[in-house]
């Protein structure tokens, strides 16, 4: 019998600008969807009589509501989860928290509703009150820790291994399709088209060699793989982080030398458009050297000024009126002392959001 899979959301395909090249290209997928190095990722579990979902009875016309609460021991699975990803030394840090408001990324336990993840940054364009995760499945059975391993790499912008264009796969399509519609997934041809047998781009992989053993890859039954010919038996993956993984999320959260809280200012959406700027006030929790910046589909320059009786002075970065010069800059900030970093975008390059951070 076909395992129980994760369900990834169809998202609309970003619109770049003809012409770029390679390079701008993947830095503008990849930023797209993964984290700004240093963030501090906070998570939540629901955990209110109000937190569910109605739901229809199939054949009676009536409703009901299904709970996101999940049982502790679930939720233990998830917390040592986000423990092994983060003793592999990246720069991230996860954090729980018990306000939603607080949390970029937001779990739930609802049952019969799959398992799935917002991937990376996808994450901020959900509402406070929504699960950018979800658990559909006993976390506590045989073999199920693999899953909460598996959406917690989605959230941190990996994605589905089978589905990258180096792996070689033939697929027997119509074979897929008939595994899928049936028990435990009950999938559409649509859903089972953008999970398994749609192709990633390039630019959009997690890394330039397949990895049959990656934590992001399905484990497949016989008689679905045409080619290659060894994997016709069916695909078996250990279920464990492999050493692809690894260097996968080493690659694009290397340890931060120095690692701190981010300033209140993390991830607050500019909400701007070409041409415009916005100031935000930052009040360091400690004095060291900062990297401030953007990420996001844009091009954006940023200037840092010290509130000085108040009035700001010039601190750092430089904005001429035309060619951008910096999206990040370093600036060295005094515990105590009030800056205010002053953003002016450029030109967008999709639709995105484009947000400030300082770390």
């Amino acid at each position: 019998m076909t395992a129980r899979y994760c369900s990834l959301a169809q998202q609309p395909a970003p619109a770049h600008p003809p012409g770029l090249a390679a390079e701008r290209l993947a830095a503008l997928v990849g930023g797209r969807r993964m984290w700004v190095n240093g963030t501090v990722l906070h998570y939540c579990f629901f955990d209110g009589d109000a937190d569910a979902s109605v739901i229809p009875v199939p054949g009676t016309g009536q409703l009901r509501r299904v709970s996101w609460v999940g049982a502790e021991e679930q939720r233990d699975v998830v917390r040592d989860c986000f423990r092994e990803w983060a003793d592999l030394g990246i720069g991230l840090v996860f954090t729980e928290v018990g306000d939603r408001s607080e949390a970029e990324l937001r779990i739930g336990f609802q049952a019969g509703d799959g398992s799935w993840s917002a991937v990376g940054k996808e994450a901020l364009r959900i509402g406070v009150n929504d699960r950018t995760m979800n658990f559909g499945w006993d976390l506590t059975a045989p073999g199920e820790r693999a899953t909460a391993l598996h959406e917690i790499g989605h959230a941190l912008g990996m994605l589905h291994e089978h589905q990258s264009p180096f792996a070689g796969i033939h697929w027997d399509d119509e074979a897929v399709y008939a595994e899928l519609a049936g028990p435990p997934n009950h999938w559409s041809r649509e859903r089972t088209f953008h999970n398994i047998l749609r192709k990633l781009d390039s630019d959009e992989v997690n890394g330039a060699v397949w990895d049959p053993q990656s934590i992001m890859e399905y484990p497949f039954p016989s008689g679905l793989i045409l080619e290659p010919e060894h994997y016709r038996s069916g695909l078996h993956p250990a279920g464990t982080l492999s050493a692809a993984d690894k260097e996968f999320v080493l690659r694009w959260y290397p340890p931060a030398d120095r690692p701190g809280p981010l300033l209140p200012f993390r991830s607050v959406p500019l909400g701007l458009g070409p041409g415009e700027q916005a100031d935000f006030g930052v009040d360091p929790p400690e004095t060291r050297e900062y990297t401030v910046g953007t990420f996001g589909d844009s091009d954006a320059v940023v200037v840092v000024f010290e509130e000085r009786d108040g009035e700001p002075r010039y601190l750092a970065g430089q904005d001429d009126g035309g060619t951008p010069r910096n999206a990040r800059i370093r600036a060295r900030l005094v515990k105590g002392r009030r800056y205010v970093v002053r953003v002016r975008l450029y030109s967008c390059w999709g639709p995105g959001e484009t947000a400030v951070m300082c770390w």
